[in-house]
Formats: structure tokens, C-alpha cells, sequence
């Protein structure tokens, strides 16, 4: 009777290291499946040389949508700098303690929850995730047609473009960020980033675009 019960204890004792050595694994594989910042963040080209997969969901995107590569990637970068779980700063109270983010924002695309509902059950990619590269730059060109539509700014200009993804086409419309320094200032960055990428990626698209056999034979 001993010998029974010990045998069905060490049954379950092993069950239970198994469960969890599987949820650890589980864990580790996921986490290593949000792809780390690139290097060199501040070259389009070197950024897509390290991810060949983020360049053809790039492309992807901008074939889908219309608005330019170097524009979405400008957005990005100015939103999170290419981090896949980047989230807003917390307040703090009595300048001390952490108090609650400012805002659901998530992600590559800093997305906020309402906008990345809207976005899934609008944009036929109802499992994305905002961690992943993939769907934030779907997002981001997605919202940025959608400007483009709504407030007919141009797929180049990528400064409105922010303003109205910063402040939504209503807010955009009547002239929310006119007072809004800080904004004016980032939604600079983002055109003069969104110029620099377009001139890198000149350099180097012809040869993005290239499969593996045509790499290898080049």
C-alpha cells in the first residue's frame, strides 16, 4: 500500500514538472519569436539586410494598401524604435510612485486597443498581434490609406499623415495639432525620416527584391 501510493505521488510529482518544464519551453519559444531591435534603426536598409522577412511584409503592405515603404517605416520608428513590446511611459504620483500608462498603446505601432479592434475586424487580419512586425506594418499602412481616403492627404506626405494618425482624421480635420508643439516637432521627424529612408532604400531595393536563387547567382 506504501509502495502504491509513493509510485502514484512520484506520478504526479512528474506530471507536474512535466506540465511546467512545457510551460517554461512554451514560454521561451514564444518570447524568442518577438524578433529583437535591429541594430542600426536609423538605416532602412540595414534594417531589412538583418530582417529579409520584415521587407516583405513591408512590401507587402504597401502593395495592399498604397502608402510607400519608407513611410510606414518612418512611423514606426518614430512610434517605437522598432521594438516589438514598446508601451508608453506610466505617470507618476507624487513624482514618485508608478501610476497607470497614459494609454493602451502597444506595440511596434504603438496602437491603441480601439484602433487595433477596428483594424482586425475591418482589415480581413482578425488574429494579428501588435507585437508582431508583420501586422503593425499592415496597421500602420492600413490607417495611413484610410487617411489618405478620408482627409485626402498625400501617400508622401508622410508629416499629415502623422498628425492624423496622432490625433485621428476627426481631430486632424479640425485642427487639433496646430497648437501642439511637440507634435509639430515629431511629425517632422517622421517626414524627414520617412525622406531618408526613401533615399536608402533606392540603394538597396533592387536587391531586397531579389529571391535566394537570384542572390546567389548575383
Amino acid at each position: 500500500m506504501f509502495t502504491e501510493n509513493f509510485t502514484l505521488k512520484l506520478r504526479r510529482i512528474s506530471g507536474f514538472s512535466a506540465r511546467s518544464l512545457l510551460l517554461v519551453l512554451t514560454s521561451s519559444i514564444l518570447a524568442a519569436c518577438v524578433a529583437s531591435q535591429p541594430n542600426n534603426i536609423t538605416n532602412v536598409c540595414s534594417i531589412f539586410e538583418d530582417r529579409r522577412g520584415w521587407f516583405r511584409a513591408a512590401k507587402s503592405s504597401e502593395d495592399r494598401w498604397g502608402i510607400p515603404i519608407e513611410v510606414n517605416m518612418a512611423f514606426i520608428y518614430q512610434e517605437s524604435s522598432f521594438k516589438a513590446r514598446a508601451k508608453p511611459e506610466r505617470t507618476r504620483v507624487l513624482w514618485v510612485l508608478p501610476g497607470p500608462r497614459p494609454s493602451s498603446a502597444y506595440g511596434y505601432a504603438q496602437a491603441l486597443d480601439s484602433t487595433w479592434n477596428e483594424y482586425q475586424s475591418t482589415s480581413g487580419n482578425g488574429g494579428a498581434s501588435r507585437a508582431d512586425f508583420d501586422d503593425a506594418i499592415d496597421f500602420v499602412a492600413w490607417y495611413n490609406a484610410n487617411s489618405r481616403r478620408i482627409s485626402n492627404i498625400s501617400t508622401f506626405d508622410a508629416r499629415n499623415l502623422y498628425f492624423a494618425y496622432h490625433e485621428g482624421n476627426g481631430g486632424y480635420q479640425r485642427g487639433t495639432h496646430r497648437n501642439k508643439q511637440w507634435l509639430i516637432d515629431a511629425a517632422n521627424r517622421v517626414q524627414s525620416n520617412s525622406e531618408r529612408f526613401a533615399s536608402q532604400l533606392s540603394s538597396c531595393r533592387r536587391d531586397l527584391e531579389k529571391n535566394w536563387f537570384q542572390r546567389l547567382l548575383s
